[in-house]
């Protein structure tokens, strides 16, 4: 995860600021093992990033590591660091985030109790959120995916 992190943060963000402007919002996006690396980028980093849709994520990540669990592991699975976090620096700028959209289908393979944990979790912490479950007919897939982003892209933007 390092690696991957370091690639968003150092050579992703700066590429996407060098081509629109300093202060174009970046929103994360992704689905299934996505949802979770949009995420966790998005909450690590709220001062890279100004939200994220996240469909169909699983966000703890002891949940691929076959109970792993080291303090890497730790720091990239929100479900773990998101509860301890108190600081003066990433917490309120979450608390200020108008995008953070968390969703899931209800059909086969989906795990929307996944999302409810974590929709928990940001509501303790004071953090706003949507928390959106789409319903049986939307099974972790494709077709699901391209329905969830278009219409959250074209409402929420």
């Amino acid at each position: 995860h390092q690696q991957y992190n370091g690639y968003i943060e150092n050579e992703v963000v700066p590429f996407i600021k060098m081509h629109t402007s300093e202060g174009t919002p970046i929103i994360t996006s992704g689905a299934s093992l996505g949802a979770l690396n949009a995420a966790n980028m998005c909450f690590r980093r709220p001062d890279l990033f100004s939200g994220t849709i996240a469909m169909s994520g699983v966000y703890d990540l002891t949940s691929y590591t076959d109970g792993y669990y080291d303090e890497d592991v730790y720091f990239n699975s929100p479900c773990h660091y998101l509860p301890n976090l108190d600081d003066d620096y990433n917490l309120p700028r979450l608390r200020r985030m108008d995008h953070i959209h968390i969703l899931t289908g209800s059909g086969d393979y989906e795990d929307p109790e996944a999302s409810k944990r974590l929709s928990g979790i940001l509501s303790a912490k004071g953090i706003p959120h949507e928390l959106d479950i789409w319903g049986g007919d939307m099974s972790h897939d494709w077709p699901t995916w391209r329905a969830m982003l278009p219409y959250y892209i074209d409402s929420r933007f």
